[in-house]
């Protein structure tokens, strides 16, 4: 009987795949280029609109398309009294209100940086005003500064509500009473920045410099503050910005008044927009002017950071 050895039929060659397969590239730009065009209709479309509206007479209400008149409404803005003393009122806010969110900011942080018992729940307390919205906020200590039944004038010593002062209403004290709130809320900003500072100066540098025998002052200012400089300028810089955009808080407070004792630029270019006349097109050049502003601080503090951080 004959064994007839099988012979291996060669398996069949395999076919490539018709399907196209995505690579990551491809995916990746699936993913991205829905949100870049929705980052361009939301925000940059906006921007250069208001740019094109800026050199136009346009009202939002009228029932007309913008009017080009180039330069126009930067021309009286430029020359208008009221609107420098605008920004001088919003240039005196940012100072004394980002000086004192600085100092006192700093120095809680120099108080929380030693672990204690509690310590995690004292920072969180001090935090917690950062954390609310400026609305509420704004209409929380308007209840507070009432000189009726708020509280703040019996604790900076009033006790007769027939005497104390109206914060709110007083042309003097308005903007002072809007300082006090916009301190209390953002100091704690200034404290968080400076505690991660503080945090990461190494413990080595200030056991040299006790065993050289070196003063509180000189850790101080030798070791502490240039660690710490460069967050801190960091914090002073989004302060300031944040400053020159001060606009709910004024709002919940004073709504720019008593008169324009508290008009600070942010809300002069609301009132242009959407009070009175509807100034679209002057708002919108107000508002570019602004940004310039607030570009060239900003370099400036940039470079002084750099300054520090090459130092």
């Amino acid at each position: 009987m004959l064994k007839h050895e099988a012979q291996a039929t060669p398996a069949p060659a395999s076919r490539p795949s018709n399907r196209r397969q995505i690579s990551d590239r491809s995916l990746s730009q699936l993913f991205i280029w829905p949100t870049l065009i929705l980052l361009i209709i939301i925000n940059i479309f906006p921007l250069f609109y208001s740019l094109f509206l800026s050199f136009t007479n346009y009202s939002a209400i009228a029932n007309r398309p913008p009017e080009w008149i180039g330069f126009t409404n930067f021309d009286r803005l430029l020359n208008s009294n009221d609107i420098w003393g605008y920004f001088s009122l919003t240039g005196r806010y940012a100072l004394i209100s980002v000086g004192l969110q600085t100092v006192i900011g700093f120095g809680l942080a120099l108080l929380l940086r030693k672990k204690f018992r509690g310590s995690g729940i004292v920072t969180t307390l001090i935090l917690i005003p950062m954390m609310l919205s400026p609305v509420v906020v704004g209409l929380f200590w308007k209840l507070m500064f009432n000189p009726a039944y708020g509280i703040f004038n019996y604790l900076v010593g009033f006790s007769n509500p027939a005497t104390a002062p109206d914060w709110l209403a007083s042309p003097s004290l308005a903007l002072w009473a809007i300082i006090i709130v916009d301190v209390w809320m953002w100091s704690p900003f200034v404290m968080l920045l400076c505690l991660s500072g503080l945090s990461a100066i190494p413990d080595y540098l200030y056991e040299a410099a006790a065993i050289d025998r070196a003063s509180a002052w000189f850790q101080f200012r030798r070791i502490t503050l240039p660690q710490v400089a460069p967050l801190l300028l960091i914090a002073v810089l989004f302060r300031t910005i944040e400053a020159f955009k001060a606009f709910d808080l004024v709002m919940g407070l004073t709504g720019g008044g008593p008169g324009n004792a508290t008009q600070m630029i942010s809300v002069e270019i609301y009132s242009q927009a959407f009070l009175g006349q509807f100034r679209t097109g002057r708002a919108s050049a107000l508002a570019y002017i602004v940004l310039v502003i607030i570009i060239a601080v900003s370099n400036v503090y940039i470079r002084t950071l750099n300054k520090v951080r090459e130092g």
